[in-house]
């Protein structure tokens, strides 16, 4: 069952255990304990009589736990028409802003995808940058994490890569990285609602999913979904 391990709630229904992975990704995902998206969907599924098992490991290898089933769910992806071949996906419940990222001084000034011809851009294997940006003829360069394609772009090996800006700025203070050295394109390349996300292998998947569902509306109507945002200080 992906990791589920049953349990009997006092109210006399079912709970579970849902097994989570997902890459290190601040302040997002922290550790297997603090992050926003870890504290919401934990919460979240602890107000439908649920525990959350979070485990951190590689994007392309969390992905692939969750497409096979061996892992419950993704706490923060960002849908794709190619994910729904393998993923069902939650309500959103936050969104973030991808903008392409290049050394301070720089001169591109993104304005379409056109912009990016005689570009290259390093990318995140297994990251989801929207369907038009992942079939367009550009130079898209995998690398296993942000911080790798911030390496290669202070060795000018890269022209561009690209994150929510929110996030690399954590991923920068994180590595000890002085954001200085770095500067990020006012258009961003999309806005992207985050979900969670669970796969269609999974027999258990749409219940996690509709689990969800359930728990983020009983949080923001309790108050519990902003006290979260508060606390690290997301309005």
């Amino acid at each position: 069952m992906g990791g589920v391990l049953l349990l009997w709630s006092v109210t006399g229904a079912q709970a579970a255990t849902v097994t989570a992975a997902q890459d290190p990704w601040p302040p997002f995902v922290i550790d297997g304990n603090k992050g926003i998206s870890v504290e919401i969907v934990k919460s979240a599924l602890a107000s439908q009589g649920h525990q959350l098992e979070m485990r951190i490991m590689p994007w392309a290898r969390a992905l692939s736990g969750v497409e096979e089933g061996s892992i419950d769910i993704l706490v923060g992806a960002w849908f794709t028409e190619a994910r729904t071949k393998s993923l069902l996906f939650s309500e959103p419940y936050l969104k973030n802003e991808v903008k392409f990222i290049q050394l301070a001084g720089g001169s591109f000034d993104y304005s379409g995808l056109d912009s990016l011809k005689g570009k290259s851009v390093g990318i995140v294997r297994g990251y989801g940058y929207g369907d038009d940006f992942m079939q367009a003829d550009l130079n898209r360069q995998e690398a296993v994490d942000l911080p790798t394609n911030l390496k290669k772009l202070l060795d000018h090996r890269i022209d561009l890569t690209l994150e929510d800006e929110v996030v690399a700025r954590a991923i920068m203070a994180q590595q000890g990285m002085d954001a200085a050295q770095f500067s990020f394109t006012a258009k961003a390349l999309s806005t992207n609602p985050l979900h969670v996300a669970s796969g269609l292998k999974n027999p258990n998947g749409k219940q996690w999913i509709e689990a969800f569902n359930k728990g983020l509306v009983a949080i923001k109507a309790d108050g519990t979904l902003d006290k979260i945002l508060a606390s690290y200080g997301v309005k």
